[in-house]
């Protein structure tokens, strides 16, 4: 129904659920909305930080209150709104793209300096012809867009999810004599971290028939296991391309051949769960050195890594990429593997066990 297409309410309450992305873009799209809105989450997701997103809207004229910066979020719009300047400068794409929808909403031009990350959101309002302009440099983009401008209704069908994928490229790579091909994946320059990581780790992932849709590079991953894995020393400004993978990514340095080292990993721990912090721990206890300095570390590999105790996996906040890593961990280490909170995945993954046993993965 356009941008101005919300029915008004009183009394709505969003619940989130564990999703950061939905919480987020949402709250931006509701800067103009008439009535109170809650937005909610779960347990883990009412510990991440909102303030974030919240203080940079409130700048447009938007009415926002928080606990303490963080869930249960009370909005309601303002038709007032103004444009603002605004400086992304922790290369988050959430709190770029709130800012963005709530551009769309705001009359005049609304300028955003904006550190490297993900850009789909960017890409979809130029496909759709909305005046957005786009100026990049090394580090950051500068983004113009002029808002209050409608758009037509559109049809757009989801290519596969990159971090998704990651698992099953993972699992491939450190298991025996294997392929695999994933078909019709998203490859935006800003989500190709973990391909760019790993093939510098000797991974070799193939892209086949790359193509354009809609303004975005979809194409399909094939990959094969790896014997000879090397160590990397990873810029860090490729973090937010592969900000999500990393957790299978150490399973990968884990298995390599000498030292691998990642800097300025601070953003890790405030998803999900403290992901840097339970992804080092999980090294640990399966045999594997680590050393840490404040967010850099390094990962002592071990290439003839073979498991043979029995492992249990808990306490991770029931973070669906922690599970899956250990699922992919304990289907290539070797040693027996107790995971609790198999539901954690239908957060992000429903399908994650049915395409499991698809692959031949053996599991109770």
């Amino acid at each position: 129904m356009g941008l101005n297409g919300f029915k008004p309410n009183k009394n709505i309450v969003i619940n989130a659920g564990n999703s950061g992305t939905l919480a987020r873009l949402i709250i931006g799209l509701l800067v103009d909305y008439k009535h109170k809105v809650k937005i909610i989450g779960d347990k883990s997701l009412s510990r991440r930080d909102f303030s974030r997103v919240t203080e940079p809207l409130k700048t447009f004229g938007a009415n926002i209150s928080s606990r303490d910066g963080k869930l249960p979020v009370i909005i309601s719009g303002s038709e007032f709104l103004r444009p603002i300047n605004y400086v992304e400068n922790i290369g988050s794409a959430q709190c770029k793209s709130s800012v963005i929808f709530a551009a769309l909403k705001t009359p005049g031009k609304t300028n955003i300096k904006a550190k490297k990350s993900r850009n789909h959101t960017e890409i979809l309002l130029k496909n759709l012809k909305l005046p957005i302009t786009i100026t990049t440099n090394k580090n950051y983009d500068l983004i113009s867009l002029n808002g209050q401008n409608n758009f037509d209704s559109f049809s757009y069908n989801v290519p596969g999810d990159i971090s998704s994928a990651s698992f099953f490229l993972v699992l491939t790579i450190l298991a025996n004599n294997s392929e695999l091909i994933i078909k019709n994946v998203n490859v935006n320059l800003s989500r190709f971290g973990i391909i760019k990581i790993l093939n510098k780790m000797n991974c070799n992932i193939i892209l086949k028939n790359k193509k354009k849709y809609k303004g975005e590079t979809v194409a399909d991953l094939y990959v094969k296991s790896v014997k000879n894995i090397k160590s990397i020393s990873c810029p860090a400004n490729w973090n937010s391309s592969a900000i999500d993978e990393y957790l299978v990514i150490f399973l990968v340095a884990a298995r390599a051949k000498g030292i691998s080292s990642f800097k300025k990993l601070s953003e890790l721990n405030k998803k999900e769960s403290p992901r840097l912090d339970i992804g080092l721990k999980f090294l640990n206890s399966i045999g594997i050195k680590t050393k840490r300095i404040g967010d850099n570390i390094k990962i002592y590999g071990n290439p003839n890594l073979k498991l043979e105790n029995q492992y249990v996996i808990k306490d991770f906040m029931k973070d669906h990429r922690v599970f899956m890593m250990s699922c992919v961990a304990a289907l290539t280490f070797g040693g027996k593997w107790k995971i609790y909170n198999k539901d954690s995945v239908n957060t992000s993954f429903p399908k994650f066990f049915k395409i499991l046993k698809k692959i031949g993965a053996r599991f109770i």
